[in-house]
């Protein structure tokens, strides 16, 4: 795989995205209903501080994607943020998360952010792979964790 079949989503694919995504928080034990995620794909498609990236295959058919989006905070002033980043199965191992990660970067390097930050979510899962695997992508582990309130 390499970087130039690495796109912005358009907003037609968000079909083929938002199978993805189901998919992924499927295998990943995430329990946010997937009427939600649908919800939250448009808003993220249509979204100046947010890029949704599809990785394609040889007949454009979409294989994976990444979401990224921006903030700003005292620490590091404009930063971002990897939300998501998901390869079909029978793509992995081909390069094409690097690939993702590398367009996730530079999207977030155009918009002068000092850093792409990512969080690793276990769900009760073994996630030591995906901690090698980041590390080899260049990131590293600050030892923070993320604490959340539900405001539902």
């Amino acid at each position: 795989m390499t970087a130039q079949h690495v796109r912005p989503a358009r907003r037609a694919e968000l079909p083929a995205v938002f199978d993805l995504a189901t998919a992924f928080y499927i295998e990943d034990g995430f329990t946010t209903p997937a009427s939600q995620l649908r919800e939250n794909l448009v808003v993220l498609l249509d979204s100046d501080s947010a890029r949704v990236a599809v990785a394609c295959g040889d007949d454009d058919e979409i294989v994976g994607f990444a979401i990224t989006t921006l903030s700003f905070g005292l620490e590091y002033g404009r930063s971002a943020e990897l939300e998501d980043l998901f390869v079909d199965p029978a793509h992995r191992r081909s390069g094409i998360g690097s690939a993702l990660i590398d367009d996730s970067a530079d999207w977030a390097r155009s918009r002068g952010c000092r850093v792409l930050e990512l969080v690793v979510a276990p769900n009760g899962a073994n996630v030591d792979h995906l901690f090698n695997y980041y590390a080899h992508q260049g990131f590293t582990s600050e030892g923070r964790q993320i604490l959340s309130r539900d405001l539902a």
